[in-house]
């Protein structure tokens, strides 16, 4: 795989060079096990790197340097624990769990695997093993869980089927809920968190995206980024194993990268206009937090 960024990559240079840049401080307080999951990421008192800025948020060190851009994902996989909570969330023998530091939606997560005979090949092939298949849907479904967790608190405050629920929760002094009474459901948080994998990763190591479905980040700045969300190009990690004449195993011949902008949910069309693209999406945000 080419080092610079090329026209199948759904990053571009200046991203390849910001992965994996372990702190040059002791990190004492980041333990070498498996951390309580979500711990940091569901704290309201976590605080996270700024991630609208377009450069890496730490110094390289010898450990980036030997995990360089497209194997910038191995220095977490190697040694998760030289990482503050504010990188990994958490980890475990079989695998890493990182914030994406470009993320390009209010959440976004990668899931990293760490068996050593698959870390290194394309999900295409990692995935055409069963057994190595069901860890990794198994983890995924139990890491879309807790994204949505993170999603339902930083955004609960702003919906109405998450108020509607809390008010139905709320002792009433005039009126007792009968015992065969269901509050209303809430939110389904859960359908709102995207998870797969790019039909061409950028990075070297097998990795799964778990993302909001709302495209809103600062980072989101340019057709690649956002089309590789939005497209056949982004895969959901359930359709897999993918049968041989599946399309998507073909991303440049079917040209996803470089198709119209169309918004993921209303579906109107954009054409070229990336600038009132963006715009759109910012009254879609608005809209659908507040669901």
């Amino acid at each position: 795989m080419a080092d610079k960024a090329t026209s199948l990559d759904a990053i571009d240079d200046t991203e390849l060079s910001g992965t994996a840049q372990p702190r040059s401080e002791p990190l004492t307080s980041v333990p070498s096990q498996k951390r309580n999951a979500f711990s940091e990421l569901m704290s309201p008192k976590s605080k996270r790197h700024n991630v609208s800025s377009s450069e890496p948020p730490n110094p390289p060190t010898s450990l980036s340097s030997k995990y360089d851009r497209r194997d910038g994902l191995g220095a977490y996989i190697a040694d998760p624990a030289s990482f503050p909570p504010t990188q990994v969330i958490y980890h475990n023998p079989d695998f890493v769990v990182i914030h994406d530091l470009f993320p390009k939606a209010t959440i976004h997560l990668l899931l990293l695997p760490r068996s050593p005979a698959k870390v290194r090949l394309h999900p295409f092939e990692a995935f055409d093993d069963p057994p190595f298949l069901s860890s990794v849907q198994l983890e995924a479904q139990k890491l879309r869980s807790l994204a949505a967790k993170e999603l339902q608190r930083q955004l609960g405050k702003h919906s109405t089927q998450e108020q509607a629920r809390e008010k139905a929760l709320e002792p009433s002094p005039t009126q007792q809920q009968t015992q065969d009474e269901e509050p209303p459901p809430g939110r389904d948080w859960t359908s709102e968190i995207m998870v797969g994998i790019h039909a061409h990763p950028s990075m070297n190591h097998l990795h799964v995206h778990i993302i909001s479905r709302d495209r809103h980040s600062p980072c989101l700045k340019h057709r690649k980024h956002y089309n590789s969300f939005s497209t056949p190009f982004f895969i959901p990690l359930d359709d897999f194993p993918l049968p041989e004449d599946d399309k998507r195993r073909h991303p440049g011949r079917e040209g996803y990268l470089q198709a119209d902008f169309v918004c993921w949910r209303c579906g109107r069309g954009f054409g070229n206009r990336f600038k009132e693209l963006k715009g759109h999406l910012e009254e879609e945000f608005e809209a659908w937090k507040k669901i």
